[in-house]
């Protein structure tokens, strides 16, 4: 699913996140972990790959996509605060993208919160039920993405009208219905993959998240919507991460809360994780490198691990 293509801007490549960079896994911190891995089981369609204690790790053929880790000490999260806006789940093509769209209508319907044509990319909203946001979406062939600019390109992305009905009538197969409308709920071994596309956060100001995630970690900036939001991504694509303001202007550094745990980013090589580790230190942020994960906080006290493929 995933494409890299030359950078966008002119920047030296050594400031850059190398072009096959990829978002891995998400870990959310859960109050009620049986409701939150039902939910994801059995709604948004990941398989349980690993149960262990107080975590369970989810995904699809192997590929860990979510791990949900068990904290019952830790208050609700601000919807004001700094932290997730969203996790995006990017499927392979229309018909698996319904067939989950299908099955939370079916089994969690209250969780849908909207749905949009981004020019780049259909997408479905839905907000589990701890209130963190969950996107899942299918992207347009790259060759119908409109770039524009000559020194900094940037993508074309709307927030379009999308009529789930309609999507569903046109993409929902057969197959999907029998296994939407069946009790049974182990997954099939033929589900189509998954990955973690992109990662949307909450922050307070958009010019320290500009100053973070472009300057010092590396990302380009893809698009901006004013001063509200910004969307960042190695390899051309449309953006493996964004932050916005929407609930959260102001907001300073997390405190400890249920919801976002960590946001994993992984580079093709361990060498690139030591660069990335050296530029960072060159910045003057607090880095801690154990020779296999890397792990930085943003401005905002999020947790960024990045790892090798």
């Amino acid at each position: 699913m995933s494409q890299t293509v030359a950078p966008i801007s002119n920047r030296p490549v050594e400031d850059l996140l190398p072009a096959a960079t990829a978002m891995g896994s998400v870990t959310l911190l859960v109050g009620d972990l049986d409701l939150m891995t039902a939910y994801y089981r059995d709604g948004v369609m990941l398989q349980v790959l690993r149960a262990e204690g107080d975590e369970v790790s989810l995904g699809r053929h192997g590929v860990e996509l979510l791990v949900l880790r068990h904290d019952p000490s830790l208050p609700p999260g601000s919807p004001r605060s700094a932290g997730l806006f969203h996790t995006a789940f990017l499927f392979e093509d229309h018909a698996s993208l319904a067939a989950v769209v299908a099955s939370l209508a079916v089994r969690a319907p209250r969780t849908f919160a909207g749905s949009s044509d981004h020019l780049v990319s259909e997408a479905f909203y839905f907000t589990d039920p701890e209130g963190n946001g969950v996107e899942l979406y299918v992207d347009r062939p790259r060759e119908s993405w409109v770039w524009t600019g000559d020194r900094v390109k940037q993508v074309a992305m709307a927030t379009n009208y999308l009529d789930p009905n309609r999507f569903l009538a046109e993409h929902l197969t057969d197959e999907a219905r029998d296994l939407v409308a069946t009790t049974d709920r182990r997954l099939p071994p033929t589900l189509p993959g998954a990955v973690v596309g992109h990662v949307h956060l909450q922050v307070g100001d958009v010019p320290t998240a500009r100053d973070f995630y472009v300057a010092k970690l590396g990302f380009e900036e893809t698009t901006t919507y004013g001063t509200q939001a910004l969307f960042v991504a190695a390899g051309g694509y449309h953006h493996h991460m964004a932050m916005n303001t929407w609930n959260s202007a102001g907001a300073g550094p997390r405190v400890p809360a249920l919801g976002l745990g960590t946001v994993d980013i992984v580079l093709p090589t361990a060498q690139d994780v030591a660069a990335l580790s050296d530029r960072m230190r060159g910045h003057g942020v607090d880095v801690r490198h154990d020779g296999a994960v890397l792990r930085l906080n943003d401005p905002w006290n999020n947790l960024i691990e990045v790892r090798a493929a």
